[in-house]
């Protein structure tokens, strides 16, 4: 099915419009792909009278399944490597607390992120209080984060040790996949949420990844995501970015740590 140049435009309307997202005209194919099954699915004759429809329903549904289609990414365990030897010194030098120590996966996608920090913060801390909250804006990554339930190639960079203490190996018809133990799952929460929007009540954090998301929005959609995220920051937290967002240009109230590593000026 083809995509003419009107409907994929209405559609990065759209998009945007949700999720503050701007697609570039480079997308138009992975656009296309990615609506197909969607338009067949609803017997559309054509990718341009599916879009169609949608745009003349407006059906909650249908749109909340075009976003998770656009949203939709692969990461993978212990991604960028150098953010979680950071927090494993961060944690080295945490004295006695009484708080839990909780850390926010902004844009958990499909919970490999937050599975991997839950890892980190299980081996360090001990027996002491900790919690991960992940969020995202597609509904399907969000529950498929809570399933914790991955193909054995996400997990390449995990340490073995790692891999043996909180993960279960898939057989029979989960061969090649790995499940998250359930001790682990339990102490990790998602739930759906947009970083354009007010955010939900989920309380402050010691550390905050946003990753890999930064890079999909214009300069001020990045300052008001910054500035929305930092207000759940404790005032001596740690921010990470991905390692190709940096946040010199913004007017964001933090100062560089390190590489990709920000705290509150």
């Amino acid at each position: 099915m083809n995509l003419s140049t009107p409907s994929f435009k209405a559609v990065v309307r759209l998009f945007h419009s949700i999720s503050g997202i701007e697609l570039s005209d480079a997308k138009r194919p992975l656009v296309a792909s990615r609506l197909q099954k969607l338009a067949q699915d609803t017997g559309a004759p054509s990718l341009d009278h599916f879009v169609e429809q949608l745009l003349r329903e407006r059906n909650p549904q249908d749109i909340v399944r075009v976003v998770d289609k656009l949203t939709t990414n692969e990461t993978y365990f212990f991604r960028e490597p150098k953010h979680f030897e950071f927090l494993e010194q961060v944690l080295a030098r945490r004295g006695p607390s009484q708080e839990p120590f909780r850390v926010w996966s902004a844009a958990s996608s499909t919970g490999e992120e937050a599975y991997s920090i839950a890892m980190v913060l299980a081996d360090k801390l001990g027996t002491a209080a900790w919690e991960i909250v992940g969020t995202d804006l597609s509904t399907e990554v969000v529950d498929k984060a809570r399933r914790g339930l991955y193909p054995m190639s996400r997990a390449e960079h995990t340490p073995p040790a790692y891999l043996k203490r909180f993960c279960l190996r898939g057989q029979d018809q989960y061969e090649g996949h790995l499940l998250i133990k359930s001790e682990l799952r339990q102490r990790v929460s998602f739930q759906g949420a947009n970083l354009t929007e007010k955010l939900p009540e989920i309380g402050l954090f010691d550390v905050i990844f946003l990753r890999n998301v930064l890079i999909y929005f214009d300069p001020a959609g990045k300052e008001a995501i910054v500035q929305r995220v930092i207000q759940r920051l404790k005032p001596h937290g740690y921010l990470f970015t991905g390692h190709a967002e940096s946040l010199s240009h913004l007017r964001s109230g933090l100062r560089a740590v390190r590489t990709a590593v920000y705290a509150l000026t």
